[in-house]
């Protein structure tokens, strides 16, 4: 059976499918999948990230003189929104060398999640897709409505902007393309084309994403 040793407290198979966390050397490997989970349960059919689990295993990673650098698989079709921007706010606090590696998609608010690090790679084959907030439920047909989905658009956009080579405007107008999506405003975006628009660094795969997060915790 698989496992990992680490300060007397072995990390097993099912530790890795329940928190899609192991570690690899000095480097920690943290996975980003499915649907982001928020403050209401997703269904038991959903795959997802659950903030309340990655925020302490982010602060301990911090606090942990063990870990050396923090690897991202993220592969996630969005979810909450201030959940989702609470995680890429502590990704992007950590002090110490992080990467992200772009497997599947990076959809929505996947976006920032994916750019809060240090370094990010995409696959080939992976998706970004870059839409305006949504709101499902109930919702006050009043001003102040579409005031506030400005502002948590805005809070969106800016943190994209502090974290990649994006220009606010170029974001902007992908989130507000008509032309892409049958159902939505937005942009799909594949592989190397994400990395043209300035939101991902370059193209490549786990070894290059591996390789550049140890090159990093060397110097």
């Amino acid at each position: 059976m698989l496992s990992f040793e680490r300060e007397g407290v072995c990390m097993g198979t099912d530790y890795i499918k329940e928190y899609g966390k192991c570690q690899l050397g000095g480097i920690q490997l943290l996975s980003i999948i499915g649907e982001i989970e928020g403050h209401e349960c997703v269904s038991e059919n959903t795959k997802s990230t659950k903030y309340e689990h990655l925020l302490p295993i982010l602060a301990s990673v911090e606090d942990d003189e063990a870990v050396k650098g923090i690897l991202f698989l993220v592969n996630t079709v969005g979810g909450d929104v201030s959940c989702g921007l609470a995680l890429a706010e502590m990704i992007a606090g950590i002090s110490k060398p992080t990467v992200s590696l772009i497997i599947g998609d990076s959809h929505s608010i996947g976006v920032p999640l994916a750019v809060a690090t240090d370094h990010s790679f995409i696959v080939p084959s992976a998706t970004m897709i870059i839409h305006p907030v949504r709101m499902s439920g109930m919702v006050i047909g009043a001003p102040q409505t579409y005031g506030q989905f400005q502002q948590i658009q805005d809070r969106i956009v800016d943190f994209i902007v502090r974290n990649c080579e994006a220009k606010k405007e170029r974001i902007e107008e992908l989130m507000m393309n008509p032309s892409m999506l049958s159902k939505d405003l937005g942009t799909v975006l594949v592989g190397q084309e994400a990395v043209e628009e300035k939101l991902v660094n370059e193209v490549g795969t786990i070894s290059k994403a591996l390789e550049y997060i140890k090159n990093l915790t060397k110097s």
